[in-house]
């Protein structure tokens, strides 16, 4: 027993195929969130009264500035997949979701290369 329309089984619409993919990509980067929230937290309050130079080692330390990498990633990639979510769900006219989701993905991209080149920069400059 089918549960698609009769019209539905000639055009043959369904599933696009793709919201278990973006789901997953949700979740595991919600997941990878967690540690790597709390690490960052963490470390920045034993900083805390800390002057720029201490916190600008702090960053340039290999370790550091590989879990704040991947933090960077995680956090805009995630904040990416939510915000695209919420206008596929709540924006009707196709031109303003179109907008709203190219604007988001590229204020995703030029922010998270900020902030790694940022990141980058006082690795490799000391």
């Amino acid at each position: 027993m089918s549960l698609r329309s009769p019209l539905g089984r000639v055009r043959g619409l369904g599933s696009a195929k793709e919201g278990v993919g973006h789901w997953w990509a949700q979740r595991l980067t919600a997941l990878s969130l967690v540690p790597l929230t709390l690490w960052f937290c963490a470390s920045v309050a034993g900083l805390a009264g800390a002057d720029y130079a201490s916190f600008r080692a702090w960053v340039g330390a290999p370790v550091n500035a590989g879990l704040l990498i991947l933090l960077i990633v995680a956090v805009f990639y995630h904040a990416m997949l939510g915000v695209q979510v919420v206008a596929e769900d709540y924006i009707h006219g196709e031109g303003r979701k179109l907008a709203v989701l190219l604007i988001t993905k590229a204020l995703a991209i030029v922010l998270g290369l900020a902030a790694l080149l940022s990141v980058l920069t006082i690795l490799f400059r000391g």
